[in-house]
Protein backbone atom coordinates (compact mmCIF):
# COMPACT_ATOMS: atom_id res chain seq x y z
CA UNK A 1 0.00 0.00 0.00
CA UNK A 2 1.37 3.57 -0.83
CA UNK A 3 2.03 5.99 1.83
CA UNK A 4 -0.46 8.83 1.65
CA UNK A 5 1.14 11.93 1.30
CA UNK A 6 0.47 15.40 1.88
CA UNK A 7 2.20 18.50 0.32
CA UNK A 8 1.94 21.42 2.58
CA UNK A 9 1.99 24.28 -0.52
CA UNK A 10 1.52 24.09 -3.64
CA UNK A 11 4.15 26.07 -5.43
CA UNK A 12 7.44 24.83 -8.00
CA UNK A 13 8.91 22.78 -5.97
CA UNK A 14 5.74 20.53 -4.65
CA UNK A 15 4.31 20.45 -8.27
CA UNK A 16 8.09 19.22 -9.54
CA UNK A 17 7.85 16.54 -6.60
CA UNK A 18 4.73 15.19 -7.11
CA UNK A 19 5.00 14.52 -10.98
CA UNK A 20 8.11 13.25 -10.48
CA UNK A 21 5.94 10.64 -7.66
CA UNK A 22 3.58 10.13 -10.55
CA UNK A 23 5.63 8.92 -12.68
CA UNK A 24 7.22 7.05 -10.80
CA UNK A 25 4.11 5.19 -9.95
CA UNK A 26 3.33 6.17 -6.70
CA UNK A 27 -1.45 6.46 -7.04
CA UNK A 28 -2.63 10.02 -7.31
CA UNK A 29 -4.94 8.85 -4.57
CA UNK A 30 -2.55 9.28 -2.01
CA UNK A 31 -1.47 12.78 -2.74
CA UNK A 32 -2.61 15.67 -1.20
CA UNK A 33 -1.82 18.91 -2.18
CA UNK A 34 -2.90 22.56 0.41
CA UNK A 35 -3.71 26.21 -0.55
CA UNK A 36 -5.47 28.97 0.60
CA UNK A 37 -6.41 29.64 -2.79
CA UNK A 38 -8.26 27.36 -4.93
CA UNK A 39 -6.92 29.13 -8.04
CA UNK A 40 -3.33 27.85 -7.16
CA UNK A 41 -4.70 24.13 -6.61
CA UNK A 42 -6.69 24.04 -9.52
CA UNK A 43 -3.65 23.40 -11.60
CA UNK A 44 -2.28 20.70 -9.83
CA UNK A 45 -5.61 19.00 -9.57
CA UNK A 46 -6.41 18.65 -12.98
CA UNK A 47 -2.97 18.13 -14.28
CA UNK A 48 -2.20 15.29 -11.84
CA UNK A 49 -5.38 14.37 -10.44
CA UNK A 50 -4.79 14.48 -7.18
CA UNK A 51 -6.60 15.49 -3.85
CA UNK A 52 -6.51 19.24 -2.78
CA UNK A 53 -7.61 21.30 0.27
CA UNK A 54 -7.62 24.80 1.76
CA UNK A 55 -7.88 23.08 5.31
CA UNK A 56 -4.15 21.92 6.07
CA UNK A 57 -5.61 19.85 9.48
CA UNK A 58 -8.30 17.95 7.58
CA UNK A 59 -5.13 17.76 4.85
CA UNK A 60 -2.65 16.27 7.34
CA UNK A 61 -5.22 14.11 9.45
CA UNK A 62 -4.60 10.73 8.02
CA UNK A 63 -1.18 11.48 6.05
CA UNK A 64 1.85 9.22 6.21
CA UNK A 65 4.10 11.92 4.98
CA UNK A 66 3.57 15.12 5.18
CA UNK A 67 6.18 17.70 2.95
CA UNK A 68 6.06 21.49 4.47
CA UNK A 69 6.66 23.50 1.36
CA UNK A 70 5.63 26.75 1.81
CA UNK A 71 7.77 29.93 2.34
CA UNK A 72 9.89 29.81 5.37
CA UNK A 73 8.78 33.02 6.47
CA UNK A 74 5.18 31.98 6.97
CA UNK A 75 6.05 28.23 8.17
CA UNK A 76 5.68 28.82 12.15
CA UNK A 77 2.12 29.90 11.47
CA UNK A 78 1.84 27.27 9.23
CA UNK A 79 3.10 24.49 11.89
CA UNK A 80 1.74 26.00 14.93
CA UNK A 81 -1.77 25.43 12.98
CA UNK A 82 -1.06 21.86 12.58
CA UNK A 83 0.82 21.20 15.71
CA UNK A 84 -2.30 19.24 17.79
CA UNK A 85 -3.11 17.10 14.86
CA UNK A 86 0.68 16.22 14.12
CA UNK A 87 1.41 14.83 17.14
CA UNK A 88 -1.83 12.68 17.46
CA UNK A 89 -1.21 11.30 13.70
CA UNK A 90 2.89 11.15 13.96
CA UNK A 91 3.43 11.37 10.83
CA UNK A 92 7.08 11.45 8.52
CA UNK A 93 7.91 15.07 8.48
CA UNK A 94 9.63 16.37 5.39
CA UNK A 95 10.86 19.77 5.00
CA UNK A 96 12.27 22.08 2.00
CA UNK A 97 11.83 25.15 3.32
CA UNK A 98 15.50 26.89 2.95
CA UNK A 99 17.24 28.16 6.36
CA UNK A 100 14.47 26.95 8.90
CA UNK A 101 16.35 24.43 11.30
CA UNK A 102 15.06 21.30 12.68
CA UNK A 103 15.17 22.86 15.93
CA UNK A 104 12.69 25.53 15.07
CA UNK A 105 10.42 23.43 13.41
CA UNK A 106 10.15 20.81 16.11
CA UNK A 107 9.21 23.77 18.49
CA UNK A 108 6.68 24.78 16.29
CA UNK A 109 4.91 21.25 15.97
CA UNK A 110 5.39 20.54 19.42
CA UNK A 111 8.40 18.58 18.99
CA UNK A 112 9.29 14.67 18.95
CA UNK A 113 8.44 13.84 15.56
CA UNK A 114 10.14 12.51 12.91
CA UNK A 115 11.33 14.90 10.59
CA UNK A 116 13.66 15.24 7.58
CA UNK A 117 15.08 18.71 6.31
CA UNK A 118 15.71 18.29 2.60
CA UNK A 119 17.86 21.03 0.59
CA UNK A 120 16.57 21.01 -3.40
CA UNK A 121 17.60 23.21 -5.71
CA UNK A 122 15.73 24.52 -9.16
CA UNK A 123 16.61 21.80 -11.55
CA UNK A 124 14.43 19.28 -9.88
CA UNK A 125 11.94 20.77 -11.59
CA UNK A 126 13.14 19.02 -14.75
CA UNK A 127 13.58 16.19 -13.07
CA UNK A 128 17.29 16.53 -12.71
CA UNK A 129 17.67 17.87 -9.35
CA UNK A 130 20.50 17.25 -6.69
CA UNK A 131 19.19 17.25 -3.04
CA UNK A 132 20.93 17.25 0.41
CA UNK A 133 18.79 15.32 2.93
CA UNK A 134 18.81 15.45 7.15
CA UNK A 135 17.24 12.93 9.36
CA UNK A 136 16.40 13.94 12.89
CA UNK A 137 16.86 10.95 15.80
CA UNK A 138 13.17 10.09 15.80
CA UNK A 139 13.18 8.89 11.89
CA UNK A 140 13.63 5.36 11.28
CA UNK A 141 15.29 3.44 8.66
CA UNK A 142 11.81 2.87 6.74
CA UNK A 143 11.01 6.57 6.81
CA UNK A 144 14.77 7.27 5.50
CA UNK A 145 13.97 5.09 2.75
CA UNK A 146 10.00 6.61 2.15
CA UNK A 147 12.19 10.17 2.32
CA UNK A 148 14.60 8.84 0.06
CA UNK A 149 12.66 7.61 -2.79
CA UNK A 150 10.13 10.49 -2.64
CA UNK A 151 13.18 12.81 -3.56
CA UNK A 152 14.55 10.54 -6.05
CA UNK A 153 11.47 11.29 -8.02
CA UNK A 154 13.03 14.77 -8.95
CA UNK A 155 17.16 13.69 -8.70
CA UNK A 156 19.43 12.66 -6.92
CA UNK A 157 19.55 12.11 -3.06
CA UNK A 158 22.31 12.48 -0.79
CA UNK A 159 22.05 12.15 2.86
CA UNK A 160 24.61 14.10 5.42
CA UNK A 161 24.39 12.82 9.20
CA UNK A 162 25.03 16.65 10.83
CA UNK A 163 22.63 19.07 10.01
CA UNK A 164 25.22 21.63 10.00
CA UNK A 165 26.20 20.54 6.77
CA UNK A 166 23.04 21.38 4.82
CA UNK A 167 24.67 24.80 4.61
CA UNK A 168 27.72 22.97 2.73
CA UNK A 169 24.92 21.25 0.44
CA UNK A 170 23.56 24.80 -0.16
CA UNK A 171 27.00 26.11 -1.26
CA UNK A 172 27.45 22.88 -3.45
CA UNK A 173 23.95 22.53 -4.99
CA UNK A 174 21.16 24.16 -3.86
CA UNK A 175 22.49 27.61 -4.69
CA UNK A 176 24.91 26.48 -7.15
CA UNK A 177 22.29 26.50 -10.54
CA UNK A 178 23.26 30.21 -10.32
CA UNK A 179 27.29 29.59 -10.54
CA UNK A 180 26.55 27.94 -13.81
CA UNK A 181 23.78 30.30 -15.00
CA UNK A 182 26.26 33.01 -14.62
CA UNK A 183 29.15 30.89 -16.48
CA UNK A 184 26.60 30.19 -19.32
CA UNK A 185 25.89 34.36 -19.21
CA UNK A 186 30.22 34.71 -19.19
CA UNK A 187 30.91 32.68 -22.09
CA UNK A 188 28.11 33.82 -24.17
CA UNK A 189 29.25 37.21 -23.55
CA UNK A 190 33.09 36.00 -24.71
CA UNK A 191 31.76 33.89 -27.69
CA UNK A 192 29.85 37.17 -28.83
CA UNK A 193 33.20 38.81 -28.83
CA UNK A 194 35.18 36.13 -30.62
CA UNK A 195 32.75 36.57 -33.60
CA UNK A 196 30.11 34.08 -32.97
CA UNK A 197 25.94 35.38 -32.49
CA UNK A 198 24.36 35.19 -29.23
CA UNK A 199 22.29 32.35 -30.08
CA UNK A 200 25.20 30.08 -31.53
CA UNK A 201 26.83 30.83 -28.22
CA UNK A 202 24.69 29.97 -25.37
CA UNK A 203 23.46 26.82 -27.26
CA UNK A 204 27.17 25.73 -27.30
CA UNK A 205 28.15 26.59 -23.91
CA UNK A 206 24.86 25.04 -22.81
CA UNK A 207 24.72 21.47 -24.57
CA UNK A 208 28.97 21.67 -23.58
CA UNK A 209 28.18 21.80 -20.29
CA UNK A 210 25.31 19.35 -20.56
CA UNK A 211 27.77 16.72 -22.06
CA UNK A 212 30.80 17.70 -19.72
CA UNK A 213 28.38 16.35 -17.03
CA UNK A 214 26.96 13.45 -18.68
CA UNK A 215 31.16 12.34 -18.82
CA UNK A 216 31.86 13.22 -15.62
CA UNK A 217 28.33 11.35 -14.04
CA UNK A 218 29.29 8.03 -16.13
CA UNK A 219 32.95 8.26 -16.04
CA UNK A 220 35.24 6.22 -13.24
CA UNK A 221 37.62 9.63 -13.57
CA UNK A 222 37.85 12.08 -11.35
CA UNK A 223 37.06 15.86 -12.63
CA UNK A 224 41.08 16.70 -12.31
CA UNK A 225 41.42 13.38 -14.73
CA UNK A 226 38.66 13.87 -16.95
CA UNK A 227 40.16 17.71 -17.53
CA UNK A 228 43.74 16.39 -18.35
CA UNK A 229 41.94 13.88 -21.04
CA UNK A 230 41.13 16.89 -22.80
CA UNK A 231 43.80 18.76 -22.49
CA UNK A 232 46.74 18.32 -24.99
CA UNK A 233 50.30 19.31 -24.02
CA UNK A 234 51.09 22.91 -25.66
CA UNK A 235 47.34 22.83 -27.15
CA UNK A 236 44.08 25.25 -27.14
CA UNK A 237 42.90 23.65 -23.82
CA UNK A 238 45.94 23.63 -21.65
CA UNK A 239 46.21 27.50 -22.63
CA UNK A 240 42.71 28.26 -21.49
CA UNK A 241 42.88 26.12 -18.05
CA UNK A 242 46.13 27.68 -17.54
CA UNK A 243 44.97 31.59 -17.76
CA UNK A 244 41.62 29.74 -15.18
CA UNK A 245 43.88 28.97 -12.99
CA UNK A 246 46.40 31.72 -13.07
CA UNK A 247 43.11 34.38 -12.14
CA UNK A 248 42.19 32.18 -9.38
CA UNK A 249 38.62 30.66 -10.84
CA UNK A 250 40.01 28.13 -7.04
CA UNK A 251 39.58 30.20 -5.09
CA UNK A 252 36.83 32.45 -6.28
CA UNK A 253 34.82 29.42 -5.83
CA UNK A 254 36.32 28.41 -2.38
CA UNK A 255 35.27 32.30 -1.56
CA UNK A 256 31.74 32.03 -3.26
CA UNK A 257 30.90 28.99 -1.85
CA UNK A 258 31.80 30.42 1.66
CA UNK A 259 29.52 33.54 1.09
CA UNK A 260 26.84 31.32 0.28
CA UNK A 261 27.13 28.87 3.53
CA UNK A 262 27.85 31.80 5.82
CA UNK A 263 24.51 33.41 4.55
CA UNK A 264 22.51 29.79 4.83
CA UNK A 265 23.61 29.95 8.90
CA UNK A 266 22.35 33.73 9.20
CA UNK A 267 19.22 32.95 7.83
CA UNK A 268 18.49 30.02 9.94
CA UNK A 269 19.30 32.34 13.19
CA UNK A 270 17.02 34.83 11.37
CA UNK A 271 14.25 32.89 10.46
CA UNK A 272 14.48 30.56 14.06
CA UNK A 273 13.43 33.98 16.09
CA UNK A 274 10.27 34.70 13.87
Amino acid sequence: MASRVTFIGAGNMAGAIIGGMIDNGHPASDITATSPSDEVLAPLRERFGIHTDTDNVAAVRDADIVVLAVKPQIMRGVCEGMRDTLQRQRPLIISVAAGLTAESLQAWMGGGLPLVRCMPNTPSLVGAGAAGLFATPEVSAEQRDQATALLEAVGLVEWVEEEGLLDAVTAVSGSAPAYFFLMFEAMEEAGVKLGLPAETARRLAMQTALGAARMAQGSEFTPDRLKRNVMSPGGTTERAIEHLEQAGLRQIMADAMEACAARAREMAEELGKR
